[in-house]
C-alpha cells in the first residue's frame, strides 16, 4: 500500500471528514496525555483538551455511523437511500453495530473527560462517575474494533498489506486495546487516592491516540503522483 494519503481541503466528502474528525480528536488525546504537556501546562486546560478531542471523536462517530446507514447494502443488493439520512436502524448489517456501538464509547468518553474536570468528587464518585465511562467507552471501543475487523476480514484473522481498510482496522484495533489498558490502570485506589498506574493511564492513552491517528490518516485518499513522461532521443547528431 502507498503510505503517501491526499491531505487537501475536502469537506464535502463524508469519508474525508470522518478521517479527520477522528484525527482532530486522536492528536488532542495524544497531546493530553503526552507528559511535557500534561506536566507543563495547567491541568484545567489539559483537562479541556481530552473533552475537545473526545467531542471530535463523537462528530467523527457519529459520521462514521452517517456513511453505513447511507451506503449500498452489498451483500443483500439493496441500493443507496434516494435521500440522505441522518438515522436508521440496520441490526441486519455489522458495520452498523460497529458504527454504533463506537459512537456509544465516543459518549461515553465525553461522560469521561467531562467528568474528570470536576475536582470535588470521592474517591467513590470518581470511580463511578469517572473510571466508569472510561472503561464501558474503552469496552465499546474493542467490540466495535472486533467489528470492523470482521468486516474487513469476514474472519478472525487475515493480512491484506495492500488494503487501506485492513491497516486502519488494525492499527484501530490495537489502539482500542491500549485504551482498555489505560482505563484499567485508571482505577483509582482508596488506600492510596490514586490511580492503579499512572504511567500505564499515559502512555495507554497516548499509544491508543496514535494508533487511531493512523487510522484516521490512512483511510483519507492516496495522494495523486503525476508521472511525467520521459522522453529519450533517438539519434544523435
Amino acid at each position: 500500500m502507498r503510505w503517501r494519503r491526499e491531505l487537501s481541503w475536502n469537506p464535502g466528502d463524508l469519508g474525508w471528514r470522518i478521517a479527520l474528525l477522528f484525527m482532530v480528536g486522536s492528536f488532542l488525546f495524544a497531546l493530553g496525555s503526552f507528559p511535557p504537556y500534561s506536566q507543563l501546562v495547567d491541568g484545567r486546560a489539559v483537562g479541556i483538551t481530552f473533552v475537545v478531542g473526545s467531542l471530535f471523536f463523537t462528530a467523527g462517530g457519529y459520521s462514521a455511523l452517517l456513511e453505513v446507514i447511507n451506503s449500498p447494502d452489498d451483500l443483500r443488493g439493496d441500493p443507496a437511500p434516494a435521500k440522505f439520512r441522518f438515522w436508521a436502524r440496520q441490526p441486519a448489517k455489522t458495520a452498523w453495530w460497529a458504527a454504533f456501538i463506537q459512537l456509544v464509547g465516543t459518549l461515553l468518553f465525553n461522560a469521561n473527560t467531562i467528568g474528570a474536570m470536576i475536582e470535588t468528587f470521592t474517591i467513590e464518585q470518581t470511580n463511578r462517575l469517572v473510571w466508569g465511562p472510561d472503561f464501558l467507552g474503552s469496552i465499546a471501543f474493542l467490540v466495535a474494533s472486533h467489528l470492523f475487523w470482521l468486516g474487513v476480514c469476514h474472519r478472525l484473522w487475515c493480512v491484506r498489506s495492500d488494503d487501506p481498510d485492513w491497516w486502519g482496522a488494525l492499527v484501530n484495533y490495537v489502539g482500542s486495546v491500549f485504551f482498555m489498558a489505560s482505563a484499567i490502570a485508571s482505577f483509582t485506589l482508596k488506600t492510596t487516592g490514586e490511580a492503579i498506574n499512572i504511567t500505564i493511564v499515559n502512555l495507554g492513552t497516548f499509544i491508543g491516540a496514535v494508533c487511531f491517528l493512523v487510522g484516521g490518516y490512512v483511510s483519507l485518499p492516496p495522494a495523486h503522483r503525476v508521472q511525467t513522461a520521459v522522453t529519450s532521443p533517438t539519434s544523435q547528431s
